[in-house]
């Protein structure tokens, strides 16, 4: 290993204690970042001062955070997503469909406007992608996160997130939508003077096996003058269903079809 001299050495710590980031003292000093980072935590053991990693989180740190992309990603977190949070391994995950690049694209924004400081990344699975962000302060803005699936226990929204749905009603739905619900086309057959012809309609569906999601989506839907029933299935209420014109006209108009 190269020797540094006491002066070099002293000049990384005091740019370190000044807030100067590893990487860039490194460079400075022409120095590995291996090297420097092992000065830092000497300097930190000497002054017995304990290591907190930076976090931009807005529950700790009281900053402000777009409202309007949390809510979309809350609706995404509800549907498709769901965190680790154990030791040294913590993250939030949102599955995409794979051919959705626009939804990808889109979860990938919420987070970071959210949370800018984490890193977030894109990993491919079996006929998706999971777009994930590392942090264990995704648990901060997420407290309905739980041990088991999140149909097994209560969801219940605090009173700041509350607050905020209630702001950004569209976002939410939006979110909800396109976790677990999708726009597609239906047909009948009908009897137009006296002859039968096919009639096809735009139709929104919200499936979650949470009552509790549900409900959320449902008194959403009411609080924004979109009228919905259940389309119960082998005896489950699981899905949520839009079919009428002047409802699926205001869907179109903010959450349109997954891209």
């Amino acid at each position: 290993m190269e020797q540094h001299s006491p002066s070099i050495r002293a000049h990384a710590v005091a740019l370190m204690r000044q807030g100067v980031p590893n990487r860039v003292v490194a460079e400075q000093l022409n120095i590995p970042r291996g090297t420097i980072s092992w000065w830092r935590y000497e300097d930190r053991k000497a002054r017995g001062e304990m290591y907190r990693q930076p976090t931009d989180c807005p529950r700790c740190t009281g900053r402000e955070f777009d409202l309007a992309a949390y809510s979309y990603l809350l609706g995404l977190y509800l549907g498709d997503g769901h965190i680790i949070s154990k030791y040294k391994q913590h993250h939030l995950s949102i599955f995409c469909n794979a051919t959705q690049t626009g939804l990808i694209a889109a979860a990938e924004d919420a987070m970071r406007r959210v949370m800018p400081t984490p890193s977030v990344g894109q990993h491919v699975k079996t006929g998706c992608i999971e777009v994930k962000s590392y942090t264990r302060h995704w648990t901060c803005m997420f407290p309905q996160h739980g041990p088991g699936k999140k149909h097994e226990r209560p969801i219940v929204l605090e009173p700041w997130q509350q607050a905020i749905l209630d702001a950004h009603p569209w976002e939410f739905i939006r979110g909800l939508i396109h976790s677990d619900g999708c726009r597609v086309t239906n047909w009948t057959i009908r009897l137009i003077g006296g002859e039968r012809k096919r009639y096809e309609y735009p139709r929104y569906f919200f499936t979650n096996v949470s009552d509790d999601i549900r409900q959320l989506y449902t008194d959403t839907l009411d609080k924004l003058g979109v009228e919905w029933t259940h389309c119960t299935r082998n005896g489950n209420p699981y899905n949520i269903s839009v079919a009428k014109k002047a409802s699926v006209a205001l869907l179109d108009a903010h959450v349109g079809p997954k891209y």
